[in-house]
């Protein structure tokens, strides 16, 4: 496993240069005397001593040893468990849950910048506690007060755990496919029988209980998704105190064999007639879960960022020791054997597009996390329903894209390892195989692309993108004088006439063939994203260009904004080819009738 030293000086820029927290949440009275540069750094650096010196030990131990299953018990590897003990004796459980249920009442945005740690570290451990985050969020706003106080003290804790179970053999990202039952029962519980698979963190010997987060069907329940309730299923049934009682009938019955992620265990949950309980109204299961859903997707953008980070910090340390060839101008360093090789303009180019995908990811996910905050604590109605439209907007946006970039960061890591990125002692393939499961889980990018342009774009009719358009020419315009991102600025503002007129483009072709929409959203998330970040990057290098025009001679801030006037050099251009995509149309797209697909 390559070094990893939490990226401190960028977390802290974001937080308190770009996003400003003191000033930013001063105005909420639920956050009043909880946020300070001050207290972010104190949980941050004890977070970072944690992450680097308790779990990145066991990440390449996690990768090689993997979760068992004996006798109906899930066991994690070596060390995982101890690290969870600490873990939750360190309060890390508790910071951003409710105060009445035993949380600190801490922002969202700095777990997220923990999370950031974790999963650079060890995404595999990471995940365990990770998930219970979306079971409390999902029992806090949708379940009853008896629920709440029976389950959210435990999960809050730690000493409880928690899993969201959707997916099932036939039942993908189309849940109107479940099939799980859920049968009432005479004293107000009910019988939850099926199969659930792919169940991140299902079952395991970290917690003494684990609380899911389950889908399934009432009787003579609605076709599809109308059809749809959300329930809790302990592991362990709870009685009316809170207190464990006896197994539940929800059994681990197999560990999936995966390609990365080894030591998290994805188990298939088998539930015979176990006791479940229903959160929030009937044949309502699907809305009241996206909230666990949301969570988990902005959860996942931030592992993109993670391993963008890591894989970044694993290449650039070996880029300047290895030594390889010569600069081409000339010897660099003619005392050597050889020149290093960051030298070379194709390796710096790697290590630059892994440094601005990871540290505009940072902006991106923390701005979000920031969003979550406000959003559910502001008494402006109008405030509120104009973030949660942002929200709405970027989270197909963020996981997709963050999480597609970090597949590229990772390849870049092993690419500037050359052969000995192959070998698993470096650590940079377990990168990019634990970072494949990104762009899958909690709905594909190609999922995210969908519900990005049918849904939240074209049945919006544009609004959502409006608003977010709007918020970046107010940026624009606010900085127009700012003569040394001029040219940024400039690019930025093009960029998003031609995201209107592709999004018009669009919209018009798809009134007479509902197919354009899916042929052209890919490309056109992609497109999102760029411009997305690049808005990111701007607020950045504003940022950055203000300090040294104030006459800041800290290379940090001349590194930043040569980062980001890469970004716009190099990396913003791949935008001209998802517009060429796009406007190209779908129909060589269904030019080939499926019969004629053949290998034969």
């Amino acid at each position: 496993m390559p070094d990893y030293i939490a990226p401190r000086r960028d977390m802290n820029f974001v937080l308190n240069e770009v996003l400003k927290i003191e000033e930013s949440y001063s105005g909420f009275e639920y956050y009043q005397d909880k946020v300070s540069a001050e207290l972010f750094n104190q949980y941050l650096d004890v977070a970072a001593d944690f992450c680097q010196n308790e779990i990145l030990p066991l990440n390449a131990v996690g990768d090689r040893q993997g979760c068992s299953l004996k006798d109906g018990v899930v066991t994690t590897p070596d060390g995982f468990k101890a690290a969870y003990d600490k873990y939750v004796e360190l309060g890390f459980p508790s910071l951003t849950a409710r105060e009445e249920f035993g949380g600190q009442g801490l922002p969202n945005l700095l777990r997220t910048a923990i999370q950031e740690m974790t999963t650079a570290c060890n995404w595999a451990w990471g995940m365990y506690p990770s998930l219970s985050h979306g079971a409390m969020r999902t029992i806090n706003h949708h379940g009853t007060e008896q629920q709440k106080q029976i389950y959210l003290p435990k999960l809050i804790s730690g000493q409880w755990t928690g899993t969201m179970c959707l997916t099932e053999a036939q039942a993908g990202s189309d849940l109107g496919q479940v099939r799980t039952k859920a049968v009432p029962n005479e004293n107000g519980s009910y019988a939850i029988s099926g199969e659930k698979i792919f169940i991140s963190a299902g079952d395991h010997d970290l917690a003494e209980n684990i609380v899911h987060i389950v889908l399934a069907r009432l009787p003579n329940a609605p076709a599809g998704t109308r059809g749809i309730s959300l329930f809790i299923v302990p592991k362990f049934n709870v009685d009316a105190e809170g207190n464990k009682a006896d197994r539940n009938n929800v059994i681990c019955s197999s560990l999936e064999h995966k390609m990365g992620i080894h030591g998290n265990a994805t188990c298939v949950l088998n539930f015979d007639a176990a006791r479940g309980y229903l959160i929030g109204p009937e044949h309502k299961g699907l809305l009241c879960m996206f909230t666990f859903m949301n969570a988990a997707r902005l959860s996942t953008a931030t592992q993109g960022l993670a391993i963008s980070e890591a894989s970044y910090q694993g290449a650039l340390a070996y880029a300047k020791d290895r030594l390889a060839l010569r600069a081409l101008g000339g010897a660099q360093f003619p005392e050597k054997a050889a020149d290093p090789i960051i030298v070379h303009p194709a390796v710096r180019s790697m290590l630059l597009t892994q440094k601005a995908f990871a540290e505009g990811g940072r902006i991106l996910t923390y701005l979000i996390a920031h969003w979550v905050d406000v959003a559910g604590v502001t008494q402006d109605a109008a405030e509120k329903k104009k973030i949660e439209d942002l929200l709405a907007l970027l989270t197909p946006i963020a996981k997709a894209f963050l999480t597609e970039m970090g597949v590229e960061c990772s390849k870049h890591g092993m690419q500037v390892f050359g052969g000995h990125g192959y070998i698993s002692e470096h650590g940079m393939e377990q990168l990019a195989r634990d970072m494949r499961i990104a762009c899958l889980y909690e709905g594909t990018t190609e999922i995210q692309a969908i519900d990005l342009l049918g849904r939240k774009i074209l049945k919006s009719d544009g609004v959502l993108l409006n608003n977010f358009t709007g918020m970046i020419e107010h940026f624009i315009a606010e900085h127009q004088n700012q003569t040394g991102i001029q040219p940024m600025l400039s690019k930025l503002s093009e960029l998003l006439a031609e995201w209107k007129s592709l999004t018009d483009f669009v919209a018009e072709k798809a009134k007479t063939n509902p197919d354009e929409t899916g042929a052209a959203s890919v490309d056109y998330l992609y497109f999102s994203g760029y411009v997305t970040l690049a808005y990111v990057w701007a607020k950045a290098a504003q940022v950055a260009q203000s300090q040294i025009a104030a006459g800041s001679t800290d290379e940090f801030y001349q590194a930043k904004l040569a980062t980001a006037q890469f970004y716009y050099s190099k990396l913003l251009n791949r935008t001209k080819t998802h517009a060429a995509n796009i406007l190209e149309g779908g129909e060589v797209v269904f030019s080939l009738d499926p019969e004629a697909f053949k290998f034969d």
